[in-house]
């Protein structure tokens, strides 16, 4: 799909979405006057908008999802008048394909990166987008509205495939058991509905005492498949990683274990902190390479607070980490993000906050 491209100014964003952790999001990232940032997950704007709030700065903004490039596109029309530099810039496409997005638009380097990872209180809250178990919708869950839905999958994948699919990216015990079930409802007749399939979920699973919905993992693995979205996160974290100029720092707020695993080992990696070897390991008498080329901001995931947790439920499993670029000496020679080396310093933002700004 070609970019799309519009302007607008700082204060704009879609009302009724509340980013999370917004106020930490800032924080982490310190948007600059003059720097050049990505929000590679635009969705309402809310990052976006607080991000050109807070600095005289230039921002990229990315979302594969059509809706959220024509809130973009609308936002920027509405407030174009209320800066007299194109500031904003919306590129349709995902974000594990920022290197080539940007390079389309002449941008090879960035001072920041923003990643709000999963899906959009927007496709959650839009019956007719697929997502939610609890209202009735077509099954859909395909976030650019292109490629094989959910539908597709679930009424045509074999039963074991099905069954790991639930497995491995709902981490669903029961993953057996649903697809079972599935495949044998699907003899009959096509699941076309969202509340057809958590019917047939919750009339093998056992209602969890936590008040879990039984659905919820095998709607998350649906999700996860149809769009590709941990190959999209390992994507987006390598470019990213690339694009950050020295100083510039990447900045990721997950909502799950696998999102937040690929982020941890990836940022840790980076950042040369490496399980030691054992002492009797002979890699262990290897001379040390050099430093590594980006430092963790703080040494542990950051989460939201009570407040924002009781007024944005939503929030309650975010865990925040970010990662910087470190800026070396001419003579030095950094390694490869994908190459991560021994040694490596850390800074803590958690005593640092910047103001939020309104929420979206």
């Amino acid at each position: 799909m070609s970019p799309q491209t519009a302007t607008g100014g700082p204060h704009a964003s879609e009302p009724g979405h509340k980013p999370v952790m917004l106020g930490e999001v800032l924080a982490a990232l310190r948007p600059a006057d003059g720097a050049t940032y990505l929000d590679g997950t635009f969705g309402g704007g809310g990052y976006a908008r607080a991000i050109l709030s807070h600095a005289r700065c230039t921002l990229w903004a990315i979302d594969r999802d059509p809706q959220a490039i024509a809130r973009g596109v609308a936002m920027a029309a509405q407030l174009q008048q209320s800066d007299s530099v194109q500031r904003l810039h919306l590129v349709q496409g995902g974000f594990g394909d920022m290197l080539s997005l940007l390079a389309a638009q002449g941008v090879d380097g960035l001072d920041g990166v923003v990643l709000d990872l999963g899906v959009s209180s927007f496709q959650i809250d839009e019956a007719e987008r697929g997502f939610s178990f609890r209202t009735d919708g077509p099954l859909d869950m395909r976030m650019s509205l292109e490629g094989p839905s959910a539908a597709d999958l679930v009424n045509t994948l074999p039963e074991a495939e099905l069954a790991d699919v639930l497995y491995e990216f709902g981490e669903e015990r029961l993953s057996r058991r649903i697809a079972r079930a599935i495949v044998a409802t699907r003899a009959d007749a096509p699941i076309e509905t969202t509340l057809q399939l958590a019917h047939i979920i919750r009339r093998v699973v056992p209602q969890e005492k936590s008040g879990l919905d039984p659905a919820t993992r095998s709607f998350q693995a649906l999700r996860i498949r149809v769009n590709d979205e941990l190959g999209q996160i390992e994507e987006g974290l390598a470019q990213a990683a690339r694009l950050l100029r020295p100083g510039g720092r990447l900045v990721v707020v997950s909502f799950h274990s696998l999102e937040d695993r690929i982020v941890k080992r990836f940022m840790t990696g980076a950042a040369g902190r490496l399980p030691a070897p054992s002492r009797h390991d002979p890699r262990g008498l290897a001379l040390p390479s050099a430093p590594a080329a980006f430092k963790l901001v703080a040494n542990r995931a950051l989460r939201p607070g009570e407040d924002e947790c009781r007024t944005n439920p939503r929030s309650r499993s975010a865990k925040l980490r970010a990662l910087e670029r470190v800026v070396r000496a001419a003579s030095e020679n950094p390694t490869d993000p994908a190459m991560p080396s021994s040694g490596s310093s850390s800074t803590d933002f958690s005593n640092n906050p910047i103001s939020a700004g309104a929420a979206r």
